[in-house]
C-alpha cells in the first residue's frame, strides 16, 4: 500500500504542472486568436491583452520547466544522460612537494 501511495503522489506531482502548462498554453493561444479575430470587426480597434498573455507564458514556462527538470534529474540519476550532463567528480588533491 505504501508503494501505491508514493506512486500516486508522484503522478499528482507531474499532473499538476502538466495542467498548469496546458492552461498557460491555452491562455496564450486564446489571446492571440482574440487579437486576430478583432481585425474582422470594423466597429472596434484591435487591442492585445499583454497581461493575460504574459501570465499564460509564465504558467507554461513553470509547468514545462518543472516536468523537464523532473525528467532530466531522473535520467541523470539512472545514468541516461550524455557525458557533459553527468555530475562532475571532484579532483583528487595534488601531492605537496614540500618536505
Amino acid at each position: 500500500m505504501k508503494l501505491f501511495i508514493s506512486r500516486l503522489i508522484a503522478v499528482i506531482l507531474l499532473v499538476v504542472p502538466g495542467l498548469l502548462a496546458c492552461f498557460g498554453f491555452l491562455r496564450m493561444k486564446n489571446e492571440v486568436f482574440d487579437y486576430f479575430s478583432q481585425f474582422g470587426n470594423d466597429a472596434i480597434t484591435p487591442d492585445f491583452h499583454w497581461l493575460s498573455f504574459l501570465l499564460g507564458l509564465i504558467m507554461f514556462a513553470i509547468g514545462v520547466g518543472f516536468i523537464g527538470g523532473w525528467i532530466f534529474f531522473r535520467d541523470r540519476k539512472r545514468n541516461y544522460v550524455a557525458p557533459r550532463f553527468k555530475p562532475k567528480r571532484p579532483r583528487p588533491p595534488k601531492p605537496s612537494t614540500n618536505k
